[in-house]
């Protein structure tokens, strides 16, 4: 059993401190380091774990820590960790810089670390399902749509939001990226809070992405083209269609010249399951599902669908955003 310390219990670290207590056979909860005292006590009063003053002192009594503050805090908690030989699983995105995600690259090398970044997506059972009909697809299409919240917004909707589906899309596209054309708008906060992307990669494939957080409805979907074939991923409602070009005999059977299938998906939790994973690839000293490399290289892709956007910044006069842990 590996034991664990938790940073940050505000919204999303509450909901890793419920997982890693019911992944017993995993993790033992050392503790948690927080500054807020409402939140503190509130985790202290549901889940009975010990608080910590120190970030030190929680780091070295564990095995591994568990990032979940915000991203303004990633780079110098992780260090810390990483240099004291702890393996360190990270809430995305992984830092607030490239340059920052290469350094803990470098570290987690030094010191033969396990470091995985939390892109929950890729254990979204839909995903899963979807994956092995995903060959080459050569145009994707995805939407990432939410209702705004001060949580987040402390960085811009590509870190925020897109850089979810760079990773998928980086994971399924095996070829370098040859020109990338971006537009976003900042309406309810000081950075980009709906933006679009083009990305077109050397082997022909063309992904387009569309994110905003000031949405009505949530929205996350993907769908991938390819050779006599196109997968829809619906990752808010786990499922998938795939629609197949018939065969033809088929075709002059039916009236539609192609075949539907709908696979049956699991019901997984995707958080649960990325954090089982954490657990395996420290266990087999083996290179996580999602790693620093992946995330360096989304970090990359990021950075330069920031440097493309045409921002035309709409601000709401007097508004105050808060976020806490």
């Amino acid at each position: 059993m590996l034991k664990i310390g938790i940073f940050g219990v505000g919204h999303m670290g509450t909901v890793h401190v419920q997982l890693l207590q019911e992944l017993s056979s995993d993790f033992e909860i050392v503790g948690f380091f927080d500054p807020s005292d409402t939140a503190a006590n509130r985790i202290q009063q549901q889940f009975g774990i010990k608080r910590f003053f120190d970030v030190n002192e929680l780091i070295d009594l564990c095995d591994c820590i568990d990032i979940v503050a915000p991203t303004s805090q990633h780079f110098e908690l992780a260090s810390s960790a990483i240099r004291r030989s702890k393996h360190v699983f990270i809430e995305k995105p992984v830092t607030q810089t490239v340059e920052q995600a290469k350094k803990l690259l470098q570290l987690a090398s030094e010191a033969s670390v396990q470091v995985q970044v939390g892109y929950v997506e890729r254990f979204n059972p839909a995903f899963i399902g979807a994956l092995p009909h995903i060959e080459r697809p050569m145009h994707i299409e995805m939407h990432r749509l939410a209702p705004f919240s001060a949580r987040g917004t402390d960085v811009s909707v590509i870190l925020d939001l897109m850089i979810h589906d760079l990773d998928i899309v980086l994971s399924v596209v095996k070829s370098t990226v040859k020109r990338v054309v971006a537009n976003g708008v900042a309406v309810m906060s000081s950075t980009p809070d709906m933006a679009n992307a083009r990305i077109e990669f050397d082997n022909g494939c063309v992904a387009t992405i569309t994110v905003s957080r000031i949405s009505k409805t949530n929205v996350r979907k993907a769908q991938f083209f390819q050779r006599n074939a196109s997968i829809t991923v619906d990752f808010l409602e786990k499922e998938v269609e795939i629609i197949h070009q018939a065969t033809a005999l088929q075709a002059l059977e039916k009236t539609i010249p192609f075949n539907i299938e709908k696979p049956v998906i699991s019901s997984s939790n995707a958080m649960r399951e990325e954090l089982h994973s954490f657990a395996k690839a420290i266990r087999s000293n083996s290179t996580p599902v999602v790693s620093i490399e992946d995330a360096c290289r989304s970090m990359e892709l990021a950075a330069t669908i920031t440097e493309r956007l045409n921002v035309n910044a709409v601000r709401v006069p007097n508004r105050t955003i808060r976020s806490a842990f």
